[in-house]
């Protein structure tokens, strides 16, 4: 005969690799919050930028943006080790990434 199934074991265990998963998530997205130096705004300034980029419908918009993330990625595994690029990296990403944010908001 088989042995039956504990299902209460079986979710508990979906439930951790869930929590597990979800801490990986945040801890990941703050790690990209410094790397692109975004730490340095406010969390009004980021919270803000973040709801424009996510209300943008632009297709065109997105994929330059995305564009741009993938070239900072290429970059940043090129060249792990050097504070001084990504931080002038950082500072170039703001300002191109403040005039994209409000000229999304004033093109909607």
């Amino acid at each position: 005969m088989r042995k039956p199934r504990d299902f209460d074991a079986e979710l508990r265990s979906l439930e951790d690799k869930a929590r597990d998963l979800k801490a990986r998530k945040v801890q990941q997205l703050g790690e990209l919050v410094i790397s692109t130096g975004a730490d340095a705004l406010s969390a009004d300034e980021l919270a803000g930028a973040l709801i424009v980029l996510a209300e943008t419908k632009d297709a065109g918009k997105r994929e330059a943006w995305a564009k741009r993330g993938a070239a900072f990625f290429q970059g940043r595994s090129r060249r792990p080790a050097s504070a001084p690029d990504r931080d002038t990296g950082g500072a170039a990403t703001q300002p191109g990434g403040a005039p994209s944010a409000s000229g999304g908001a004033g093109a909607s």
